[in-house]
């Protein structure tokens, strides 16, 4: 499976919570793989509340958002977003723009925390680079 975010923006993420540290090309590309699952399984969920009110546009309460942000204060590009939004479920489905916005934002949060638990992880190992296997030691620890 190919990610359909950028790394760029992700390694701006990481660097936002890394202070001094530097970050590997690897830790940005597993967490943008990481945050592209999330993603997409954010999707299938919301598309299911979508159905159940009868529509087939996402809508960014289906995220449940009740207030979306400025799209301007987001590091996640929306486009990508969006095609992570799609990648599971049903052609038929829309996603509104608010949705996209929405998921953007939530995935932003997830991207924030993941990043700042492994930067801890990179300090208590002794290390000055964020690694892919930080990112991935989080993940076996936390879920």
């Amino acid at each position: 499976m190919s990610v359909e975010l950028p790394f760029a923006p992700v390694d701006a993420i990481i660097r936002r919570n890394s202070g001094n540290l530097r970050v590997s090309a690897g830790a940005a590309e597993e967490l943008a793989r990481r945050i592209q699952d999330h993603g997409a399984d954010l999707a299938v969920d919301a598309a299911e509340r979508a159905t159940e009110d009868g529509r087939k546009t996402l809508m960014a309460e289906d995220f449940g958002v009740q207030q979306v942000v400025n799209r301007d204060d987001l590091e996640l590009p929306v486009a990508p977003i969006d095609r992570i939004a799609r990648l599971q479920i049903d052609d038929r489905y829309r996603v509104a723009m608010d949705a996209r916005i929405a998921l953007a934002d939530i995935l932003e949060d997830y991207a924030t925390n993941v990043a700042s638990a492994a930067v801890k992880l990179t300090h208590h190992a002794g290390r000055r680079t964020v690694q892919a296997e930080d990112i991935e030691t989080y993940f076996s620890l936390f879920e």
